[in-house]
């Protein structure tokens, strides 16, 4: 049995990034999405996971989430280096950086394991679309968050962002990408987005050499057409 493990729904799925476990869940109909509470101990303590899903969520909830998964974090850096299937969308990912930055210089310390840091800015949100690669996949989205990331952004990137921003104004580079983590600020929902990293993620990282990808030929002209918009120079990212 194919078991994903959804981490904290109840708080981690703002910006609609619930849509990419309930899109997982029509094409894995088969599969068994495991929803772990903030309550609960996460099933990636005692098993191993087919993916490890966290979503967006407020500043407030990522203090507590770093709380809850502060003592696991040699079990969660165990899993990253054993191709353990991770991904984490928008905030979720700053979980991983070394701190995240309040405006007047406080920080709240973080799982540390990536050289970056999330500098907050609370009284702007950044809004902007997002177009890039990541290997031969053609990838975009959105972005909307009150913080950007900054360090050594060109050890782990992800996607190399083309039209846009990347983790902060000053570098192309978008997200983390370590073994089988994928980590990202680009929301939309992400796998809706782009079915063609989708099914590189079922397919190749997760080894579900069958998996197809759920109304495929809707998202795929979906995709297309938002792909012939953002290629427009006249599209507006900002």
């Amino acid at each position: 049995m194919i078991r994903i493990e959804v981490l904290f729904s109840e708080f981690c799925g703002i910006f609609a990034d619930s849509s990419n476990i309930r899109y997982l869940e029509k094409c894995l109909p088969d599969a068994e999405f495991v929803y772990t509470a903030y309550t609960d101990e996460p099933l990636f303590v005692t098993e191993t996971p087919a993916l490890i899903y966290m979503g967006a969520m407020s500043e407030s909830t990522q203090e507590k989430v770093i709380s809850k998964l502060m003592p696991y974090r040699d079990r969660i850096k165990e899993l990253i280096e054993k191709d353990v299937p991770i991904l984490l969308t928008n905030n979720a990912m700053e979980i991983l950086g070394q701190y995240i930055e309040n405006e007047d210089g406080s920080r709240i310390q973080a799982l540390n394991l990536y050289p970056f840091y999330a500098r907050r800015d609370m009284m702007h949100r950044f809004n902007c679309l997002v177009r890039g690669h990541y290997k031969e996949f053609e990838m975009v989205g959105f972005k909307t968050q009150f913080t950007m990331a900054y360090g050594d952004t060109d050890a782990y990137p992800f996607i190399h962002v083309d039209r846009g921003t990347g983790m902060n104004r000053d570098t192309a580079n978008e997200g983390i990408h370590d073994h089988n983590l994928f980590a990202t600020y680009v929301i939309g929902p992400l796998l809706i987005l782009n079915p063609l990293f989708t099914r590189y993620l079922l397919r190749e990282v997760m080894k579900l050499e069958n998996a197809e990808l759920a109304f495929e030929s809707v998202i795929m002209d979906a995709y297309e057409r938002r792909l012939k918009e953002f290629k427009d120079p006249k599209t507006d990212f900002n």
